[in-house]
Formats: structure tokens, sequence, C-alpha cells
């Protein structure tokens, strides 16, 4: 059965983005597939890993969980809106810094994550950044690193 596909439009790291997709696409499918975003990786597709984590109206979201078309019209930012003329984001540095990046397939959401909570708070204490981590599962480490990384970029900086 063939399925037409609607164009919709996607502002996604600050730029507008005309795709064509077919209902049932997921964002990170439209993402990676579409728009070369591969920053945001496949993981479990059922919205429990958090590798496929972007910020959608300044919330994190399980991109795999987003029907490409209920995105239009959002803001979207990607791992790969976050470096600026060629310079990392302070997120993105302190991950390095810290040894918080060690396969680094679970980095991107981790990040997205730890952005959206100090978009939001950038004071955040230890525990509100260990929640805001929750929904982001890393095989490699305990943690510890990647809390210490954020928190080194918080205002509170302890």
């Amino acid at each position: 059965m063939m399925v037409d596909k609607v164009k919709i439009v996607l502002k996604v790291n600050g730029e507008p983005r005309e795709v064509y997709v077919e209902p049932g696409w997921t964002l990170l499918r439209v993402l990676r597939e579409d728009l070369g975003l591969t920053g945001a990786k496949n993981g479990c597709g059922n919205g429990e890993c958090g590798a496929c984590t972007v910020i959608m109206d300044g919330k994190a979201v399980p991109s795999c969980l987003v029907l490409a078309v209920s995105a239009e019209g959002k803001e979207i930012e990607t791992i790969e809106g976050l470096q600026k003329g060629g310079e990392r984001h302070a997120l993105q540095r302190a991950f390095i810094e810290h040894g918080a990046v060690q396969c680094g397939f679970c980095t991107p959401g981790m990040i997205m994550s730890a952005k959206a909570l100090l978009d939001e708070n950038p004071e955040p204490a230890e525990d509100a950044v260990r929640e805001a981590l929750q929904g982001n599962l890393c095989r490699c480490t305990g943690y510890k690193k990647i809390v210490e990384a954020v928190m080194s970029v918080s205002g509170r900086g302890d």
C-alpha cells in the first residue's frame, strides 16, 4: 500500500527545514535519514534509553517517540546545533575534560538532557542533575563523571 507523504517544516537548530514525511515517521528517522543529523542515536526505539534525546520547545524529548508531523513548527535543537563557529558548547568541553565520554553512543542524548536542564535551571543541585539524566542510559560509566561534567558547567560548580 502506497502512503502519501506530507510536507512539513521543522525549525532545526534555528533553521527552517522542509521535508516530506510519511505520517508514521518519527522525528528521529527524519533527523537522521532525511536531514543527515546523526547525533541522535537509535537505541531502544521505545523512549527508554535516551540515546535519541533532542530538545523540542525547550524540553528534552526522546525523538524516537515523537511523530515528525507533530513536530511541525516546533523549535528543535540537536547536538549538531550546539557547536557555534567551530567552538564546542561548554557541556561538550566539560564531558571531554571530565572523561564523561567513553564509547560515545549515549553522549549526545546525555548532553541534550543536561542542556535542557541548565537552560531551565542554570544552578541545579546535584540531585536535579541526576533526575534530569535518569532517562539516559549509559553502559560504560557509573554516571559519576557525567554528573561532574554537568555540575562543572552549572553556576554552582559543585
